[in-house]
């Protein structure tokens, strides 16, 4: 594994991952949730070796949110930055995600698999509805989020959300809150409120009803919808939540959705599972 630089069309540098199988014919983008990153997050790494060694480069996408606290490189003032997801503009998900698949495609791989996990899936919907490009010959959908279903059920969530509102009426939107968000995460008054009101991001409103399924329908690839029986951000039924996100696309029949028994929204303690998951859907769909 070896970190990468990917800039953005704002001149903003981002630090992925990538797994090199020394091939150039197919490579997976994988998109990481919030706070999450190829360096605590074992369901990454696992994905990434497990691929690489079966022909398959992987790209870990680091966006802003992957990292609590970062030093990224802004080239358009030549200076360094501290970002993360304690400071994040929810407002730049489509060129984060554009800048990877771009970054593939000028190393010269053949076909392109986007896939995220958690609010990485939010992305990459975000990214393939909207795009007029036909740079993704495939996609993977892995336990993504109702975000305002989300807001009701993660702790501390109103109190962060309360008084952020009250330190950006007062001029302090750049401070980060005392409180952990969601009790697992800093983040500043401003990432807060912009996090609560990332439209683009409102892609799965499957229990909330709160949201736009039109990116769903604007898919133009084939893809899979993967979930863990006992993913408790989806709701009493996992498999029935992503069935309603596949109903959503234009043509369900040409997608598949797959229930990973036992397995939670981390995949805690089944990540080799989850690889070896990611990598029969690949293999089925292009080498079957």
């Amino acid at each position: 594994m070896d970190i990468i630089k990917v800039i953005t069309k704002r001149g903003l540098e981002l630090r992925g991952a990538i797994y090199d199988s020394g091939l150039k014919d197919t490579v997976l983008i994988m998109l990481t949730g919030i706070c999450s990153n190829v360096f605590q997050n074992d369901l990454l790494d696992a994905t990434g070796n497990l691929l690489s060694k079966n022909g398959v480069t992987v790209i870990i996408g680091h966006a802003h949110d992957s990292f609590s606290c970062f030093a990224y490189t802004d080239h358009s003032i030549g200076k360094q930055k501290h970002a993360g997801v304690f400071n994040d503009d929810f407002n730049m998900v489509y060129e984060d995600v554009e800048s990877y698949v771009m970054y593939a495609k000028e190393l010269g791989y053949k076909k392109i698999i986007l896939a995220g996990h958690s609010l990485g899936s939010n992305k990459i919907i975000h990214y393939l509805g909207n795009t007029s490009d036909n740079y993704i010959d495939y996609f993977i959908v892995s336990c993504p989020v109702d975000i305002m279903h989300w807001w009701k059920v993660m702790p501390n969530i109103n109190e962060c959300f309360n008084l952020a509102k009250k330190w950006v009426d007062e001029g302090k939107g750049n401070n980060i809150l005392p409180e952990l968000f969601g009790g697992f995460s800093p983040m500043t008054a401003n990432s807060v409120l912009g996090f609560y009101n990332a439209e683009n991001l409102k892609n799965c409103p499957v229990l909330s009803k709160k949201g736009e399924t039109k990116s769903l329908y604007n898919i133009k690839p084939k893809g899979t919808f993967l979930i863990g029986s006992k993913d408790s951000v989806t709701g009493k039924n996992p498999k029935l939540f992503m069935e309603q996100l596949n109903n959503w696309t234009k043509h369900p029949e040409q997608n598949q959705v797959i229930e990973v028994q036992d397995a939670s929204h981390i995949f805690y303690g089944k990540h080799d599972i989850y690889a070896n998951t990611i990598l029969d859907c690949i293999k089925n769909h292009f080498y079957a």
